[in-house]
């Protein structure tokens, strides 16, 4: 299993699989080559770096805007992280500044790259999986590509919410499913919350999540 990426000039999977020895299941459902969608549970800001670890290819990682400008040795330990990762920053403000995700994403997508996000938009506040927001649909809908569903475990032990950096904690799991195509599909408000509610079905079955069919409370860091 191929466990390496960079952060900055920080190789980091090194430290992750002696420190955490994250287990990693469906890694063949992600593609050797080809655009994809990875679409996951988000417990905590070490999903990134797990979800990174885990996969050889290159994850350009949909992130928050508010991640890129914090202050302190915590924001600068944030932005180091989403700018090696290639982050595309979310406005969740609405308007043309979060149209600009989009724009970021599909060339990506459309190129042949991989894009990971987040249908809950934001960390789960009790380790619940919640109502997934469409941008997972549009996305897909768009590019043409399919969806792979990511359940991650244990993440939120090792690095809770708050917390600058990972601690020692239990084994994460990092869960990859079966490829969803959306080819076709109806890409309306009925059509798109359809597909996002299909995969988030899919994100519970692999992270044993309880469901919540709510959106989950967004927190400003």
């Amino acid at each position: 299993m191929p466990l390496l990426y960079t952060v900055g000039q920080y190789t980091v999977a090194p430290a992750l699989r002696l420190g955490w020895r994250p287990k990693v299941d469906g890694l063949e459902h992600v593609p050797a080559r080809g655009g994809a969608i990875l679409a996951g549970n988000h417990l905590s800001v070490a999903d990134e770096l797990f979800l990174g670890a885990a996969v050889s290819r290159h994850i350009a990682f949909w992130a928050k805007a508010e991640y890129f400008i914090g202050d302190g040795l915590r924001g600068w330990f944030t932005r180091t992280v989403l700018e090696g990762l290639g982050a595309i920053r979310v406005d969740r403000g609405g308007g043309r500044a979060a149209l600009a995700a989009f724009d970021g994403a599909i060339p990506v997508l459309k190129a042949g790259g991989l894009v990971a996000l987040y249908p809950e938009g934001t960390r789960s506040p009790d380790g619940r999986l919640y109502r997934g927001r469409t941008g997972v649909a549009r996305l897909a809908v768009a590019a043409g590509v399919p969806v792979i569903p990511v359940g991650v475990v244990g993440t939120d032990k090792i690095q809770p919410i708050g917390k600058l950096m990972p601690k020692p904690g239990p084994r994460p799991e990092v869960r990859f499913g079966k490829p969803m195509d959306f080819t076709g599909r109806a890409a309306d408000s009925a059509g798109l919350r359809a597909i996002t509610d299909e995969v988030m079905s899919e994100i519970q079955k692999l992270s044993g999540q309880e469901y919540v069919p709510r959106y989950a409370p967004r927190r400003e860091s």
